[in-house]
């Protein structure tokens, strides 16, 4: 997983486009061939895809978020570009270094961004996380080994992390 240096620059994409997943109706976003967003559509299927077009990187999105949602993938190989402060964008990349089927806490987070004591900050960079699953902000729990908040809903995120394996 490649994250952009240009993470920092606005938010715009050049494609968009809605898919049907095992997690839901979701929309992934591109600019200049990194991917900007994934965005949980929860009740609110699409009905329907004119007007947005979907990329070369979004294909190979969609079958990578495919695969893992199979079992088949454990890491994702994908430009990521996401917009947000240089603390957001710390936060993100520590994120992107939990392996799969391991869970951490806020707190572990906010010491691996040389912050320890920022673990509410960290959950506020998690809730801003503009690229769920592929910057698996699921693996982030509590530090008393509950579930906390997640922008797909807790059953997406139990379901993310029961795929891992991760027993809670």
């Amino acid at each position: 997983m490649l994250m952009s240096q240009s993470a920092k620059s606005n938010f715009s994409a050049q494609h968009v486009f809605f898919y049907e997943t095992e997690i839901g109706a979701i929309t992934i976003s591109e600019n200049n061939g990194e991917i900007v967003s994934l965005c949980f559509l929860n009740s609110r299927p699409p009905r329907t895809n004119i007007g947005y077009t979907e990329s070369e990187v979004l294909r190979e999105a969609h079958a990578q978020l495919k695969a893992y949602l199979k079992g088949q993938l454990r890491e994702f190989s994908l430009p990521l570009a996401p917009c947000g402060t240089e603390f957001q964008i710390s936060v993100w990349k520590a994120l992107c270094e939990i392996p799969y089927g391991a869970t951490v806490s806020y707190k572990d987070i906010a010491v691996a961004v040389n912050n320890p004591k920022a673990f509410r900050a960290v959950g506020n960079a998690n809730n801003r996380n503009p690229i769920p699953v592929f910057i698996p902000c699921h693996r982030v729990i509590a530090s008393d080994g509950k579930l906390a908040g997640y922008g797909g809903g807790i059953k997406i995120k139990e379901k993310l992390l029961r795929l891992e394996g991760v027993k809670f």
